[in-house]
Protein backbone atom coordinates (compact mmCIF):
# COMPACT_ATOMS: atom_id res chain seq x y z
CA UNK A 1 0.00 0.00 0.00
CA UNK A 2 1.26 3.45 -0.94
CA UNK A 3 -0.01 6.71 0.48
CA UNK A 4 0.67 9.83 -1.57
CA UNK A 5 0.46 13.37 -0.28
CA UNK A 6 0.70 16.52 -2.41
CA UNK A 7 1.23 19.50 -0.09
CA UNK A 8 1.79 22.06 -2.84
CA UNK A 9 -0.63 23.95 -5.03
CA UNK A 10 -2.03 27.42 -4.78
CA UNK A 11 -2.61 30.60 -6.76
CA UNK A 12 -0.13 31.73 -9.40
CA UNK A 13 -0.26 34.42 -12.06
CA UNK A 14 -0.22 33.55 -15.75
CA UNK A 15 3.37 33.11 -16.85
CA UNK A 16 4.41 32.19 -13.34
CA UNK A 17 5.95 29.05 -11.91
CA UNK A 18 4.94 26.55 -9.29
CA UNK A 19 6.50 23.37 -7.96
CA UNK A 20 4.32 20.50 -6.80
CA UNK A 21 5.93 17.96 -4.48
CA UNK A 22 4.52 14.51 -3.80
CA UNK A 23 5.64 12.46 -0.82
CA UNK A 24 5.04 8.74 -0.55
CA UNK A 25 4.82 6.50 2.48
CA UNK A 26 3.98 2.89 3.13
CA UNK A 27 6.22 1.44 0.46
CA UNK A 28 9.26 2.27 -1.60
CA UNK A 29 8.53 3.91 -4.94
CA UNK A 30 11.46 2.21 -6.64
CA UNK A 31 9.27 -0.20 -8.59
CA UNK A 32 6.63 2.35 -9.53
CA UNK A 33 6.07 4.55 -12.52
CA UNK A 34 5.14 7.92 -11.10
CA UNK A 35 2.81 10.28 -12.85
CA UNK A 36 1.10 13.62 -12.57
CA UNK A 37 -2.43 14.08 -13.82
CA UNK A 38 -4.80 17.01 -13.75
CA UNK A 39 -8.52 17.53 -13.94
CA UNK A 40 -10.09 20.85 -14.80
CA UNK A 41 -13.74 21.61 -13.98
CA UNK A 42 -16.04 19.80 -16.37
CA UNK A 43 -13.21 17.91 -18.04
CA UNK A 44 -11.74 14.45 -17.80
CA UNK A 45 -8.59 13.73 -15.89
CA UNK A 46 -5.59 13.90 -18.19
CA UNK A 47 -2.00 12.80 -18.03
CA UNK A 48 0.53 15.59 -17.59
CA UNK A 49 3.84 13.78 -17.10
CA UNK A 50 5.30 10.42 -16.12
CA UNK A 51 8.68 9.24 -14.93
CA UNK A 52 9.88 5.66 -14.69
CA UNK A 53 11.95 4.25 -11.88
CA UNK A 54 14.99 4.67 -14.10
CA UNK A 55 14.25 8.33 -14.76
CA UNK A 56 12.78 8.15 -18.26
CA UNK A 57 10.20 10.89 -18.70
CA UNK A 58 7.27 11.56 -20.96
CA UNK A 59 5.07 14.63 -21.19
CA UNK A 60 1.77 15.70 -22.63
CA UNK A 61 2.38 17.74 -25.75
CA UNK A 62 0.77 20.80 -24.18
CA UNK A 63 3.32 20.99 -21.35
CA UNK A 64 6.49 19.78 -23.08
CA UNK A 65 9.28 22.30 -22.62
CA UNK A 66 7.55 24.03 -19.73
CA UNK A 67 7.03 21.29 -17.13
CA UNK A 68 9.65 19.02 -15.61
CA UNK A 69 8.96 15.87 -13.61
CA UNK A 70 11.62 14.49 -11.29
CA UNK A 71 11.96 11.87 -8.60
CA UNK A 72 14.21 11.05 -5.69
CA UNK A 73 13.93 7.35 -4.99
CA UNK A 74 16.01 7.63 -1.84
CA UNK A 75 13.62 10.20 -0.38
CA UNK A 76 10.51 8.54 -1.86
CA UNK A 77 9.41 11.78 -3.48
CA UNK A 78 8.32 13.05 -6.87
CA UNK A 79 7.95 16.62 -8.01
CA UNK A 80 6.47 18.54 -10.89
CA UNK A 81 8.05 21.88 -11.77
CA UNK A 82 5.65 23.98 -13.79
CA UNK A 83 6.82 27.09 -15.64
CA UNK A 84 5.06 29.59 -17.89
CA UNK A 85 1.70 28.56 -16.51
CA UNK A 86 -1.45 29.38 -18.46
CA UNK A 87 -4.91 30.27 -17.27
CA UNK A 88 -6.34 27.11 -18.85
CA UNK A 89 -4.06 24.98 -16.69
CA UNK A 90 -6.14 25.73 -13.65
CA UNK A 91 -7.04 22.30 -12.32
CA UNK A 92 -6.70 19.83 -9.51
CA UNK A 93 -3.37 18.09 -9.90
CA UNK A 94 -2.94 14.50 -8.77
CA UNK A 95 0.12 12.42 -8.03
CA UNK A 96 -0.08 8.79 -9.15
CA UNK A 97 1.96 5.66 -8.47
CA UNK A 98 1.56 2.69 -10.78
CA UNK A 99 3.45 -0.57 -10.54
CA UNK A 100 3.72 -2.16 -13.98
CA UNK A 101 2.34 -5.68 -14.52
CA UNK A 102 0.34 -5.46 -11.29
CA UNK A 103 -2.94 -3.94 -10.19
CA UNK A 104 -1.14 -1.62 -7.77
CA UNK A 105 -2.25 1.89 -8.63
CA UNK A 106 -2.47 4.72 -6.10
CA UNK A 107 -3.60 8.34 -6.12
CA UNK A 108 -2.92 11.32 -3.96
CA UNK A 109 -5.79 13.46 -2.71
CA UNK A 110 -5.11 16.13 -5.29
CA UNK A 111 -4.04 19.73 -4.94
CA UNK A 112 -5.67 22.79 -6.48
CA UNK A 113 -3.62 24.93 -8.83
CA UNK A 114 -5.26 28.18 -9.90
CA UNK A 115 -3.66 30.29 -12.61
CA UNK A 116 -5.18 33.74 -12.47
CA UNK A 117 -4.22 37.38 -12.37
Amino acid sequence: QVQLVEPGGGLVQPGGSLRLPCAASGSSLNAYVMGWFRQAPGKQRELVAVITSGGTTNYAASVKGRFTVSRDNAKNTVALQMNSLKHEETAVYYCNANRPLTTANYWGQGTQVTVSS
